[in-house]
């Protein structure tokens, strides 16, 4: 057999930066689609599609989100002690506790499909009915039946510290479903003539395909890489399966709470955001609906660009701190934290900025011209800075098992969400600002809560200092600044409003390398770069 060089295991930086890298292609790929997939099913066709996708990323939060990360957490806790035969119970057990709540998920979809859309949307007319809303949930409820399970495969590659598989396997989800949605809408709504709610039932179903290609992608690595999982254990602990199944729990629930809480976020807005235009900022139905596919659907996939980065660093971040702790090694652990956090910022707040400056070329880029859209996207993108830094943070409390912390911050900044989401409409839109803002707003006030209340506890009870992260902290904002100043400079020369899509590829890339240039350079001349990645940056610079 061929050796796999795929299958090698990364450390913390080179792991955070494969499972990114394959992150961020996944989310690029699904940038890019959106503006074929626009010009088939419009706004309305949007709203339709982020009611039923919002619905089904919230209850895969309940079924799978936290235990593919438990998984990995468990293995690598188990790969640490080298209790090797512990460790593979632990992936069966998963592999069964996984697909019993994706069924009872899926089951419920079903049946209560009816009863969600018509929270949804409730007496409202004029836009997508609720017969339309029931539908499309009861079609994505389908891939809650194979996402879990493959979730859990991730799982087990990421626990033994080899990333690349589970990185690769979503590309090959999203590419298959990416070319599922738009070939199938496009056959649906232009060749067979059919209705609407079909193309973007069909388009939903995408989720399911792309998911079955992932998985049977991440099988086949298992079964030719066998040898790399197996090992004698050296250790004459016996482990019980209730004690395996016990730690599964007690490790997925805080982390399904993680995800739930940012579920929760887009879930209120998909249950408010409506009747609240309607209601305080006087929208009709139709316009109050293409709000909602702007936050859900459209302005939502930039910000998947910036969190993707959370994420990945998170997958990397979670074994190797969770070995730091098994051993109790805080300097180490000091070090993971700082570095991940830092990271982090590193990436996501040049790019946020990036992104807001640039949101009206983008935004006429990807759906044509349209004054709410680029003013929603130059401040819904910061939803997902603030989303990145909160992730972080709140998995490294979540490793600590600092539950009650974890608890209250994420139930703090869901609160937080719910009570001042439809209030800061009103109050924006009485100060002559776009009513959407409040939501935008809430979203921000929740994960800031969540942020600090999350730091004030690292810092006084695990002892973490984090003045190397203020100083690089310092370093990024000095270094954003200075390339928003330059870009403003440039703006002058170079206007950004232009409706031709050729031009705005033009304007997009020559301010993103412009920015980059000025971003890169300050942050290596002040040692941020090499401080936050090591000194293998430097060798590969001085290389070139």
């Amino acid at each position: 057999m061929k050796k796999d060089k795929t299958m090698v295991k990364n450390s913390f930086v080179s792991g955070a930066f494969m499972v990114t890298l394959g992150i961020f292609i996944s989310k690029i790929l699904g940038i890019i689609y959106v503006i074929p997939f626009h010009a088939v099913i419009g706004e309305i066709g949007g709203a339709l599609y982020g009611y039923a996708y919002t619905i089904y990323l919230f209850f895969i939060s309940i079924s799978s989100a936290g235990i593919p990360l438990a998984i990995s957490k468990v293995v690598s806790e188990y790969q640490t002690l080298e209790n090797y035969e512990a460790k593979e119970r632990a992936f069966y057990l998963g592999k069964k506790i996984a697909m019993i709540a994706g069924f009872v998920s899926f089951l419920f979809l079903m049946i209560f499909a009816p009863i969600l859309a018509q929270f949804i949307l409730g007496d409202l007319n004029g836009g997508n009915t609720v017969e339309d809303v029931t539908y499309v949930i009861r079609i994505i409820s389908v891939a809650i039946l194979i996402v879990p399970l493959l979730s859990i495969y991730r799982g087990y590659f990421e626990g033994h510290r080899f990333m690349n598989p589970p990185s690769i396997s979503q590309v090959i989800e999203q590419i298959v479903r990416i070319t599922v949605i738009l070939i199938g809408s496009y056959l649906v709504l232009d060749v067979f003539k059919l209705s609407l709610r079909d193309a973007v039932g069909v388009a939903l179903l995408g989720a399911t395909i792309g998911a079955f290609s992932a998985y049977f992608y991440l099988l086949k690595k298992k079964f030719e890489n066998k040898r790399k999982f197996i090992g004698k254990s050296r250790t004459a602990l016996k482990v019980t399966d209730k004690q395996i199944i016990h730690k599964i729990l007690y490790y997925a629930f805080p982390l399904i709470l993680i995800d739930l809480s940012k579920s929760m976020y887009n879930f209120v807005d998909t249950f408010s955001v409506v009747g609240g235009l309607v209601k305080y900022a006087h929208y009709k139905a139709v316009d109050a609906e293409v709000i909602v596919s702007m936050l859900s659907t459209w302005g939502s996939k930039f910000n998947m660009i910036v969190t993707a980065i959370a994420t990945g660093i998170v997958v990397s971040l979670i074994p190797n701190l969770t070995q730091s702790i098994v051993k109790k090694d805080h300097e180490a652990s000091q070090k993971i934290i700082n570095q991940s956090i830092g990271m982090c910022i590193f990436l996501t707040i040049p790019m946020t900025l990036g992104i807001a400056f640039l949101s009206q070329p983008i935004w006429n880029l990807f759906y044509g011209k349209n004054i709410d859209g680029f003013t929603l996207l130059s401040y819904y993108i910061f939803t997902g800075l603030f989303s990145s830094v909160f992730t972080v943070c709140v998995t490294i409390v979540q490793v600590y098992k600092d539950y009650k912390t974890l608890i209250i911050s994420l139930i703090g900044g869901v609160l937080i969400k719910i009570l001042f989401n439809v209030r800061l409409i009103y109050s924006f839109y009485q100060m002559g600002f776009p009513a959407y803002y409040g939501v935008i707003t809430a979203t921000l006030f929740g994960y800031l809560f969540a942020i600090v209340y999350c730091f004030i506890h690292l810092a006084f009870k695990r002892r973490i200092n984090f003045e190397q992260l203020l100083n690089n902290f310092v370093d990024v904002l000095c270094g954003t600044i200075l390339m928003g100043v330059v870009l403003l400079v440039v703006k002058l020369l170079i206007p950004i409003d232009s409706t031709s899509r050729l031009v705005n590829i033009g304007i997009i890339f020559l301010y993103a390398v412009i920015g980059m240039i000025v971003y890169f350079s300050f942050t290596y001349r002040t040692k941020t770069i090499q401080k936050l990645f090591g000194n293998r940056i430097n060798q590969i610079l001085k290389k070139k």
